[in-house]
């Protein structure tokens, strides 16, 4: 007499939240990427509060030059009495939060910051190009990468020059520069990614089915390769940031009013040697927030290696 098996149990599927706490918690074990994702959070947190409140109005010359920190300035003044605190925490906006665009004869701001729509931008960009000359080779593949070791030639600083003597300065012109310069290197990774992915048996499955070649790259293609392409993106916002550093240093780049690191430290340099910590703040600013975002894109590769493994 047989007896009637019990139906195997069925595991529930987990929530959104749940999966979005798994791979969060895979950062939590590399204490590399903890450290780091602290020093971001700790910018982070500083300009969300600086949208609603700094100690005091970021451009108003309120006190006097070059004061050293104190009670009321922690952070001490700069060489037109502005608060240093205050405008290092305003300067946070234009890179992590908002973007100003031109609307009319004002400007609108939008959600995100100039380094994060400049990222996001190259990792479109390059992610179309790259899976593109993976996935199709041939022609295809001479002419995109032809094109894009001719603009990897250029050193960046160049690029970014000329796009901004052409296009002029603003908010809009930084994002399209570097969205310029970093689309190789991104179309470079997504083209290895994808000449490695299109020869699993998924992908001959689509191709059987019928399907199109858009869909194939980014409905099968894609997917799998957004983890090297996520962590990549996360070291390329460190990289944006320092060129916006680099351009605000150099007098180029993003226009005021929202004051910019590293125009802080240009303008600080001319004061040097009466008041150096107006020129270590700011530079102290770019280098902790460019540190904790490679610190915690090395240990989220790391962590994604070893369960790959």
């Amino acid at each position: 007499m047989t007896t009637a098996q019990p139906d195997a149990q069925v595991v529930p599927k987990p929530s959104r939240l749940g999966r979005w706490w798994r791979g969060f918690s895979i950062v939590l074990e590399s204490k590399v990427a903890t450290v780091g994702l602290a020093m971001v959070l700790f910018w982070l947190i500083l300009g969300f509060v600086s949208l609603f409140w700094t100690p005091f109005q970021p451009n108003s010359s309120d006190f006097i030059q070059n004061l050293s920190p104190n009670g009321t300035n922690w952070l001490g003044t700069d060489h037109l009495g502005r608060d240093i605190l205050s405008r290092l925490m305003n300067g946070t906006q234009v890179i992590l939060l908002k973007t100003r665009l031109p609307w009319g004869e004002g400007q609108i701001s939008i959600p995100g910051g100039v380094a994060l729509w400049g990222v996001f931008g190259s990792l479109s960009l390059g992610a179309i190009l790259g899976l593109n000359a993976g996935y199709r080779g041939g022609w295809w593949d001479q002419v995109i990468m032809q094109f894009l070791d001719a603009l990897i030639a250029f050193p960046r600083i160049v690029l970014y020059l000329v796009v901004i003597a052409a296009l002029g300065q603003g908010d809009l012109v930084v994002i399209l520069a570097i969205t310029i310069t970093g689309a190789p290197g991104v179309a470079r990774l997504a083209r290895s990614l994808a000449m490695d992915i299109k020869t699993r048996d998924y992908i001959r499955a689509a191709e059987t089915r019928g399907e199109s070649v858009w869909f194939i790259m980014f409905r099968e293609i894609l997917p799998n390769a957004r983890g090297p392409l996520l962590v990549d993106a996360m070291l390329r916002v460190g990289y944006a940031i320092f060129a916006i550093g680099t351009l605000g240093f150099l007098g180029i780049g993003l226009p005021p009013p929202d004051p910019d690191w590293g125009n802080m430290v240009n303008e600080a340099r001319r004061n040097i040697f009466t008041n150096q910590l107006a020129v270590i703040w700011p530079a102290l600013a770019i280098a902790t927030l460019v540190i904790g975002l490679n610190l915690f894109a090395d240990g989220l590769r790391e962590e994604m290696t070893r369960y790959q493994k």
